[in-house]
């Protein structure tokens, strides 16, 4: 079954935006929210014709703003709920081991990339047990209540991590998403009495702005990058909760 709602953060461009494309090929899905920093630069999602979607503005910095945001939110989904939350907006600056130590950069990173989809997270979750309360078997997936969490296999794992800062020069910005690993897994067993599920999954290299350029899936090739991430989403279920996966939904240590 499809999401009667869904909200992708970060998706004015890049994997986002492909997210926002895909889910609005599915007829089903009756509501999809795109958030961007500054609505009226957000020229591709703003020529996309489609009465289903919905571009706001979202800052996750900002208190006001994820307050407003949920409040829209909840207009447009009424008492259905929220189905499902795709916290996909993330920044990556650079900081490295040896080098001067920045306070303001670590914390912008942390900022962005866990504390900001934290709180947002945090402040749907009443929307997605709406959702999620109105199914009556037990079962977990996409179609009652779920948050996805985009992950960095190559850049989140613990296990996985034998490049140090590496050539992203990501110390700081692995340990923003290990932070969200941690999130991921404790959602799972705060709100499994709520029958929502939560996962963490990885898209593999796309070449993004963050990303340097550098990726498994070109900019041309979004599409297909968002089309597989999709059909992973699909197949989450009770297993998968808690969880670390790559797109094909083999497990990521952590």
């Amino acid at each position: 079954m499809s999401p009667k709602s869904v909200v992708v953060t970060g998706s004015n461009r890049g994997l986002g935006f492909g997210l926002v494309q895909q889910f609005l090929k599915d007829p089903k899905v009756e509501h999809v929210i795109a958030t961007a920093r500054d609505v009226e630069k957000a020229t591709a999602l703003k020529s996309i014709s489609d009465a289903r979607l919905h571009i706001l503005q979202l800052s996750l910095g900002c208190d006001d703003s994820i307050a407003a945001f949920t409040e829209k939110v909840s207009e447009i989904v009424g008492d259905s709920g929220l189905t499902l939350l795709i916290n996909n907006a993330a920044v990556m600056l650079p900081y490295v081991t040896k080098q001067k130590p920045d306070r303001k950069i670590v914390n912008d990173l942390f900022e962005a990339n866990t504390i900001g989809p934290m709180l947002l997270t945090q402040s749907l979750v009443p929307l997605i047990v709406k959702s999620a309360s109105q199914v009556s078997t037990d079962g977990l997936s996409i179609s009652r209540g779920a948050i996805i969490n985009i992950a960095s296999e190559f850049l989140g794992s613990i296990g996985d991590n034998t490049s140090g800062s590496g050539e992203y020069k990501a110390m700081a910005y692995r340990m923003t998403k290990c932070a969200v690993n941690q999130f991921t897994k404790t959602l799972s067993i705060d709100l499994k009495e709520d029958h929502i599920l939560s996962a963490g999954v990885c898209p593999g290299k796309v070449q993004t702005d963050m990303s340097k350029g550098k990726g498994e899936f070109t900019v041309s090739r979004i599409e297909e990058a968002s089309t597989l991430l999709v059909e992973a989403f699909n197949k989450l279920g009770e297993q998968h909760n808690g969880g670390y996966f790559r797109k094909d939904l083999s497990v990521i240590p952590y």
